[in-house]
């Protein structure tokens, strides 16, 4: 059996892309953990404050459950 762990990362609140460093300390700090990636997802995270989107990602991390 396995869990599942979705995370999301996006850059600030008013726009930029997502930089690798950021994404590469996501993936090494949940392995760490015991988690390993299973999936990306690029979406567009509407902002809290005015009308634009931020670009992100959705990361999937699964391992084994217990």
């Amino acid at each position: 059996m396995y869990e599942y762990k979705v995370v999301q990362v996006r850059e600030g609140l008013i726009g930029g892309k997502i930089s690798a460093d950021k994404l590469e300390k996501t993936l090494n700090d949940h392995a760490r953990q015991g988690w390993q990636l299973k999936a990306i997802t690029s979406v567009d995270v509407k902002g809290r404050v005015g009308p634009g989107s931020v670009e992100g990602v959705l990361v999937t991390f699964e391992r084994q459950a217990g």
